[in-house]
């Protein structure tokens, strides 16, 4: 962690937080860092992937959802944040509440089903028991409902794949677990890498701005999925010639922070 090409950026105040690096000893020393040996001495934002559990292992959230027990659910993320924030982590990448009508999508195991009212109730329990009062304690970490939206919705059932939708299936069976996790006050959205009716999400003025924002009143943080302003160059916006262009593209929809694969 001291000699990486990443310690070199987060003393040069090039990174404002990472992803999936467990242990408490290493985040430490990033953390100092952050804090001790820049300019400015702004801690990082730590992030990972607690979806079922950190070091207790839970059931997957297909399977929690089968319950249909909020209280439950709600009790999973408090213990899953409680793990999580003893290592130094402070953002968990859940709850997923895609809607998915087809089983082929392989990331269906990691959400709660096909039903729009189901989805909603354990959005926001999930969103409750990550985040507990508001996230006052130091036991309690930011929650960041994905992917919005519409990933579930992938043609033929594959993973990154175009989505073309009405309105008014959107609004009737897509959004209501995005809703009920933005009145949950869930305090991050994770933007989808999908493209929906042509327009990729993460470059979606409407979706991000307009949906999000002003109509599910949603004023917490926007962060890409993992390389989705990358994947813009040259592959989905052919305006978007280089990371720049791309950057802006999405900054200007309503992005606020994107996650990079590397340095």
């Amino acid at each position: 962690v001291k000699n990486s090409k990443m310690a070199e950026a987060i003393r040069a105040g090039e990174v404002g937080g990472f992803f999936n690096v467990k242990g408490v000893d290493k985040i430490y020393q990033m953390q100092r860092m952050a804090v001790e040996e820049t300019r400015l001495g702004i801690p990082l934002i730590v992030g990972a992937d607690v979806i079922h559990g950190y070091e207790t292992i839970f059931p997957i959230p297909l399977a929690l959802s089968c319950s249909w027990d909020t209280a439950a659910v709600t009790r999973m993320a408090r213990i899953s944040a409680t793990e999580a924030s003893a290592d130094g982590i402070s953002w968990t990448f859940s709850p997923m509440v895609d809607i998915c009508r087809d089983a082929r999508w392989g990331r269906i195991a990691e959400g709660s089903g096909e039903d729009p009212y189901l989805g909603a109730l354990m959005a926001g329990a999930y969103v409750r028991g990550y985040q507990g009062d508001g996230m006052k304690q130091n036991n309690e970490i930011m929650a960041c409902v994905k992917h919005f939206a519409l990933y579930g919705a992938s043609e033929s059932g594959r993973d990154y794949n175009s989505v073309d939708m009405s309105r008014n299936l959107m609004y009737n069976v897509y959004l209501a677990p995005y809703k009920s996790a933005v009145e949950a006050g869930v305090g991050s959205v994770m933007s989808s890498f999908n493209t929906i009716n042509g327009v990729p999400a993460t470059a979606d003025k409407w979706l991000l701005t307009d949906l999000l924002r002003r109509e599910l009143g949603f004023d917490g943080v926007v962060v890409s999925d993992y390389r989705s302003i990358q994947r813009l160059c040259g592959d989905i916006l052919a305006t978007a010639d280089d990371m720049t262009d791309a950057a802006i593209q999405c900054l200007t929809a309503g992005l606020d922070m994107e996650f990079p694969d590397r340095l």
